[in-house]
């Protein structure tokens, strides 16, 4: 396939809820991809005019891969798209910058602050994580396709889609809202003590 199927083939992709990405067995393949995050109800104010939607009402505003690109070195990570899925889905904001955003963007709403946790100080929402959790299992709709080179797409899609929760070599509109509003909540966390 060229890159143009590809990215056919990705927006036309099955959505999957979070119950079903995280069953045995997991639908998700152990291999390299490329996923988009659609979502039912905005996490902010976000002006999605410019954005992917479907026939169903959900919108596309995240864009994934894994693995990531080779360094220069020619060095590989040996991630895949199954295990990065269920760290979005089931993981917490030291693992996920989705989760991190969407935590920072709904802290009010769902409760949520940004603490530093244990010797390490990873930055996760805490006890906060579980409502995130069951705000993404009503909200935050995940699909894929197996890509062997997935950067190449993600760079096509961030070259040629508005994904507003895109932070690094995004373009959108959103993205110094977003900047700003996880700065201040990473500069209130490191103001607060450490939880052990």
């Amino acid at each position: 396939m060229n890159q143009q199927d590809y990215l056919e083939h990705y927006l036309a992709a099955r959505t999957y809820r979070r119950e079903e990405v995280l069953v045995k067995p997991y639908p998700v393949p152990p291999q390299p991809g490329v996923y988009g995050w659609w979502f039912k109800t905005l996490p902010a104010d976000i002006d999605v005019s410019n954005c992917i939607h479907r026939d169903d009402g959900l919108v596309l505003l995240y864009a994934g891969i894994s693995p990531s690109k080779p360094s220069s070195a020619g060095v590989a990570n040996k991630q895949n798209i199954r295990r990065r899925i269920k760290l979005h889905y089931a993981g917490d904001a030291s693992v996920s910058t989705l989760r991190k955003s969407l935590g920072c963007l709904m802290s009010e709403e769902l409760g949520l602050h940004l603490r530093r946790f244990g010797p390490r100080e990873r930055m996760k929402f805490g006890d906060g994580e579980a409502r995130l959790s069951e705000w993404m299992a009503h909200n935050a709709f995940v699909s894929w396709i197996i890509h062997p080179e997935p950067w190449l797409l993600e760079d096509q899609l961030i070259e040629t889609v508005d994904l507003p929760l895109n932070i690094d070599g995004a373009s959108s509109p959103f993205r110094p809202t977003l900047r700003a509003t996880r700065s201040a909540a990473v500069a209130k966390a490191r103001e607060l003590p450490v939880i052990a």
